[in-house]
C-alpha cells in the first residue's frame, strides 16, 4: 500500500504544486522506504523556518529545510515530517532553474534525513547517496 503523503501549504506559495509534488514525492517514498504508511511536508516561510530551527536545533537563522524522523504510529510507521522554506528554495535554486527542482532536491534531503542520514556525523555518506539519487530522481525530469 502507498504511504500517505500530505503537503500542508498554508501560504498558497503558488510554486508548489501539490499534485505533480505529491505523485513524485510517492514514487521517491515507495522506492526509498517502502514499509512507510506516511509522510507530510509543510512548506513555510521564513520567520517560521527560522523559529523552527531556533526551537528545535538552537540555531537562531533561517534554514531551507528541516527534518523530523517519524515512528511507529497504529496505521504504521510514519517516515517523518519536513519543513521547507519557500523563501530559501527561491533563492537557492540555480539561475534558470525552476523552483520546483529545488524543492525536489529539498524533499529528497529531508526524506534522507526521516531515514536516519546525517550529513554533520557520517563522512560525506549522505552526501554521495544524495547525488546518486538525485541523478535518478531529479535530474532525468
Amino acid at each position: 500500500m502507498p504511504a500517505e503523503i500530505a503537503l500542508q501549504n498554508p501560504n498558497r506559495y503558488p510554486e508548489v504544486d501539490r499534485t505533480a509534488l505529491a505523485a513524485w514525492l510517492g514514487k521517491l517514498v515507495a522506492s526509498l522506504a517502502p514499509e512507510a504508511a506516511s509522510f507530510a511536508v509543510r512548506f513555510v516561510g521564513d520567520r517560521a523556518m527560522r523559529w523552527a530551527n531556533r526551537d528545535y536545533r538552537g540555531k537562531d537563522r533561517t534554514t531551507d529545510v528541516l527534518s523530523f524522523p517519524g515512528g511507529e504510529t497504529p496505521e504504521g510507521r510514519h517516515l517523518g515530517d519536513v519543513m521547507i522554506s519557500l523563501p530559501v528554495a527561491r533563492r537557492q535554486a540555480p539561475a534558470g532553474d525552476a523552483v520546483g527542482a529545488e524543492l525536489r532536491r529539498l524533499l529528497l534531503h529531508g526524506v534522507l534525513h526521516c531515514l536516519g542520514h546525517d550529513h554533520e556525523t557520517d563522512d560525506g555518506e549522505m552526501e554521495r547517496l544524495e547525488r546518486r539519487l538525485q541523478r535518478k530522481w531529479i535530474d532525468a525530469d
